[in-house]
Formats: C-alpha cells, sequence, structure tokens
C-alpha cells in the first residue's frame, strides 16, 4: 500500500509545484502587508503611543500642580490662621486697655463724687452750725425764760457757754465723720 501511494505520487513529504506557487503568494502577500498596512498601523500605534505618554506626563504635572497648590494652600491658611489669632490677641488687648481706662475713668469720677459729697456736707455742716450759732442764744434764752417764770437776759458768757458747746458738737460730728 505505501508503494501505491508513492507510485501515484501523493508524498506528502516531497514538494510539488503548488506548494511553491503558495509560498510565494504567500510572501507577496506578507510584502504587501509589510509596505502598505503596516506602517498605517505602527503609525497609529505610535501616536496612541505619544498620545498615552503625553496623558502620562500631563497627568504627573497634574499632580505635580495639585500638590503645589495643596502645599500653598496650606501655607496660606496657616498664615489666615496666625493672621486672625494676631488680630484677635490685638481685639483681647484693645478691648482690655479699653476697659482699664473706662476703670479708671469710673474711678476718678466716684472719687470725684466723694470728694465733693465730702465738701458739701461739710459745708452744709458749717452752715447748720452757723444757723444753730444764730438760733440757739435766742431759743435757749426764750426756753429759760419759760423753766424761770420770767424773762433772762442774754450776756457775753451765755453766748460763751453755746460756742462751747456747738464746738463740742461739731468736734464730735468730725469724729463720727472720720
Amino acid at each position: 500500500m505505501s508503494r501505491d501511494v508513492l507510485a501515484e505520487g501523493n508524498n506528502f513529504l516531497l514538494p510539488n509545484g503548488t506548494f511553491f506557487v503558495e509560498l510565494i503568494i504567500f510572501l507577496l502577500v506578507l510584502l504587501v502587508i509589510w509596505r502598505f498596512v503596516l506602517p498605517p498601523v505602527q503609525k497609529a500605534m505610535a501616536e496612541r503611543h505619544d498620545m498615552l505618554q503625553r496623558q502620562l506626563d500631563e497627568s504627573r504635572q497634574a499632580g505635580e500642580k495639585f500638590e503645589a497648590a495643596k502645599a500653598k494652600y496650606a501655607e496660606e491658611l496657616a498664615q489666615a490662621r496666625a493672621e486672625s489669632n494676631r488680630i484677635r490677641d490685638e481685639a483681647r488687648a484693645e478691648g482690655q486697655r479699653i476697659l482699664d481706662e473706662h476703670r479708671e475713668r469710673a474711678q476718678a469720677e466716684i472719687s470725684d463724687i466723694l470728694r465733693r459729697g465730702e465738701e458739701d456736707l461739710a459745708a452744709q455742716r458749717e452752715q447748720v452750725l452757723s444757723e444753730l450759732r444764730e438760733a440757739v442764744p435766742s431759743l435757749s434764752t426764750a426756753l429759760a425764760g419759760r423753766v424761770v417764770g420770767e424773762g433772762v437776759i442774754a450776756g457775753e458768757t451765755h453766748r460763751e457757754t453755746i460756742d462751747a458747746f456747738l464746738a463740742e458738737q461739731g468736734a464730735g460730728q468730725a469724729r463720727k465723720g472720720d
């Protein structure tokens, strides 16, 4: 049987003419593909590669810009906080200064009011004592006259006694006021 196959010329191990024609057509197709199809595909792939590389570079640059902006934001935020703390401290100091100033002014007004009150009180005391000096002699002689039942004449001794009494009362009031 193997001889019959060999005799017929169908030996698949031996190349025949169609094989070479198919090989030449295959090589021509490869040449056409390599010459006309492959360059546009390679060009498209190169453009795609360049575009991806550009996008990667832009992405990297955007990341760097983002980090720089983030650092700048953090720095400006820290500066803003420091500025707000400084302004707040200045406002507190100004408020405390104004408060102290108002306290001092109020204390001065209180001292002034107390001093004027003491002066007014001293003036009123002097006025009352002077009114008493004028009124007591006549009242005491009138009262003594009623008690005795006859008119009493007020003399210089009487005036000295009244002045000593009023001076003693004034000194007692001055000690109570202190």
